[in-house]
């Protein structure tokens, strides 16, 4: 459930068609969730699964691929953001985040364009453009954010991108305000569960703790960005669903729930998280205990830049591909 009292806010990771028409509604009325967020392997695996979007697909005869999935998406998002929309006129969230063509990772004006006719097609101002943590989308958060689009920075994993997101959406955010702005907010998602995902195997070879990796390395990120003092950006911890029935499948939200926070999850796991009483907020961990952890990793030969390096690589491609998979569905 969202806790007011301590600013953590929960998002639902997930779009389909007829979901956002009918169930979805029951889950901000019951204070459940306060925000959704989508993504390309997300959207890829709703149109290619749903017969919602048949009747639409066929009135958009002779479009390119990218201008069928275009037309689809806003239309969802729309959606969402109209039902979510009472909850951002009372200031209580009320986000929706539809991605930029993640194609356009290297591409800051094509990222910037894109943001800006996606955020104008929908229409509403409760939505979030996402933006790949890389190095052109750094330069295309901060001009999102002056023109008073609020950014979610997504594919974080490591200290170095957080430093990066957090200068580019102070500068973005700064620019706005002078320019007598009313509201932009940003969010930072850090993606948890593929650390374990990657490193769990070899960690127990080690003798080493498993599924703490994650964990940890978003306790250090939520360190960083609560230091750093902007109330308008905040923590989202993201890829916090479980693989497989080796942890609980609220696993990672029970150990991520924090001040100032959101965390975006899967139905599933929001429904075994509410299921059960919410723990009392787990983080901020102290530093040291932080430090000694990835200390423990690098005694026993774990490269955490090299790990970082190749997460954003995979979170990339990933994405890339259910987006490719997509339009050559909607040939």
């Amino acid at each position: 459930m969202v806790n007011r009292d301590i600013g953590f806010s929960l998002w639902l990771d997930f779009v389909e068609r007829d979901f956002l028409k009918n169930d979805f509604s029951a889950l901000i009325e019951k204070g459940i969730i306060n925000g959704a967020t989508s993504n390309p392997s997300i959207f890829a695996s709703a149109i290619t699964t749903s017969p919602a979007y048949k009747e639409q697909l066929a009135s958009l005869t002779g479009k390119s691929p990218k201008e069928k999935y275009e037309a689809l998406a806003i239309e969802d998002i729309r959606t969402a953001a109209q039902a979510l929309r009472p909850l951002y006129d009372e200031g209580n969230d009320g986000y929706i985040s539809i991605e930029v063509d993640p194609f356009l990772s290297n591409d800051t004006e094509g990222t910037v364009a894109e943001g800006k006719r996606l955020f104008e097609a929908i229409g509403e101002p409760n939505v979030m453009v996402k933006v790949p943590a890389t190095e052109a989308g750094y330069d295309a958060m901060t001009q999102l954010l002056s023109t008073g689009i609020s950014v979610n920075a997504t594919l974080i994993f490591s200290p170095k991108q957080t430093k990066k997101a957090l200068k580019a959406m102070k500068k973005g955010l700064d620019c706005f305000e002078k320019d007598g702005g009313l509201r932009a907010e940003a969010v930072i998602s850090v993606f948890v569960s593929r650390f374990d995902r990657l490193l769990d195997t070899d960690l127990e070879k080690e003798g080493i703790d498993v599924s703490k990796t994650g964990i940890y390395n978003a306790a250090k990120i939520y360190n960083l960005i609560e230091s750093n003092h902007t109330p308008s950006v905040r923590t989202l911890f993201a890829s916090t669903g479980v693989k497989g029935d080796d942890l609980p499948a609220d696993y990672y939200m029970r150990e991520l729930l924090a001040p100032h926070s959101v965390n975006t999850a899967p139905l599933a796991t929001i429904e075994a998280f509410i299921a059960k009483k919410a723990p009392a907020p787990q983080f901020p961990l102290e530093e040291s205990e932080i430090k000694g952890y990835f200390t423990k990793l690098a005694d026993n030969g774990f490269d955490m830049d090299k790990v970082y390096s190749q997460l954003l690589k995979e979170g990339l491609e990933a994405f890339e591909k259910a987006f490719q998979e997509m339009l050559d569905t909607l040939k």
